[in-house]
């Protein structure tokens, strides 16, 4: 009786890994980054020009970026804070100024709307190169 009708079917052995909590967790993580990737650039919105230049190289941590929108207004991104209120040129040769003095090889980049008179940014990067810059690179798409 003992091994009459009792057969038992050894289960083989699955070594294979199961990646689809892997794949649904990469999904997860892609939409993320695809949502907020866009909420990342801060600033105003300036219709940069374009042209086919290269891109500079930024050695340093973050380029100083001041901004004039087509109302001549300034701005300025000193140390990561918002740029989304207007100063004004004596405060943008101060703070640039201040920057200077500790980091004198920081790049300084100038953002200009397309729409805005030459002769602002001229004005402006004539006020960046009284605060002390010694080159100037302009932003463009």
């Amino acid at each position: 009786m003992s091994g009459i009708g009792r057969t038992r079917k050894k289960r083989k052995l699955n070594a294979e890994i199961n990646v689809v909590p892997y794949i649904d967790v990469t999904m997860v993580l892609l939409i993320i980054f695809m949502v907020t990737a866009p909420m990342l650039t801060q600033g105003i919105d300036i219709d940069l020009p374009q042209t086919s230049a290269e891109p500079v190289s930024t050695e340093d941590d973050e380029p100083l970026i001041v901004s004039v929108d087509k109302k001549g207004a300034y701005y300025i991104n000193v140390g990561g804070e918002d740029e989304t209120t207007p100063i004004s040129a004596q405060e943008v040769a101060d703070r640039v100024g201040k920057v200077l003095s500790v980091k004198p090889d920081k790049l300084l980049l100038v953002r200009g709307d397309r729409d805005v008179n030459y002769d602002a940014v001229i004005q402006l990067m004539v006020l960046l190169k009284g605060a002390g810059a010694s080159s100037v690179g302009l932003v463009t798409e």
